[in-house]
């Protein structure tokens, strides 16, 4: 019989932190990132929901998710819900489609606020984004986007028009489960009260 594994590094699951849009527009980026799957065979985006990466995967011992919970809901009752718009599609050669996300002050900010605030309180020193830029978007394909299929998908898509708007007044922690990325639990925004 094994033995059970004391290792901690073990009880650790992966999570990040995402905007995931409301009904309708999920149901179209999902739509679209199935388009991916059948025409460009590409299907690794299906492993997570339709979402804005707001603070990338990060590891956490999963005894201690009601701590990880507790926090990010502190941050998100002084949080306010922001405005976002998404338009058409753009890529990041050779492997990556999305739909583009234009960056605003208030994104900017939650993004920037978020990351302060886990690594502050949290202790989450893992996103460097000193090297990588917040760019706001919603993933359709990458990774198992062979280079030839980026080129004739990039042809197709550059042409296509994609307009919708939300407000975003929640985030969600995503949670890993072995397979795939799952909506862990959402987290209402509010206006600060004064």
């Amino acid at each position: 019989m094994p033995r059970p594994l004391s290792d901690d590094s073990k009880e650790e699951k992966l999570y990040f932190i995402a905007i995931i849009p409301p009904a309708p527009i999920y149901a179209e980026a999902l739509e679209q990132k199935e388009y991916f799957k059948t025409h460009y065979n590409s299907k690794a985006s299906l492993n997570s929901p339709p979402h804005i990466t707001l603070h990338m995967p990060f590891k956490w011992k999963e005894k201690d998710e009601a701590e990880l919970k507790d926090q990010l809901l502190n941050f998100s009752r002084t949080t306010p819900p922001v405005a976002v718009k998404l338009d058409n599609f753009s890529s990041f050669p050779p492997r990556v489609i999305f739909i583009n996300v234009v960056m605003s002050q208030e994104l900017d900010n939650l993004q920037k606020n978020l990351h302060r605030f886990c690594k502050r309180v949290l202790n989450l020193f893992n996103a460097n984004y000193k090297e990588m830029p917040f760019h706001p978007h919603m993933t359709l394909a990458f990774r198992d986007l062979k280079k030839p299929n980026y080129q004739r998908a990039w042809e197709e898509f550059q042409q296509k028009n994609f307009q919708a708007e939300f407000v975003a007044d929640k985030v969600a922690l995503l949670k890993h489960d072995g397979r795939v990325w799952k909506v862990f639990e959402e987290f209402k925004l509010q206006e600060a009260v004064a």
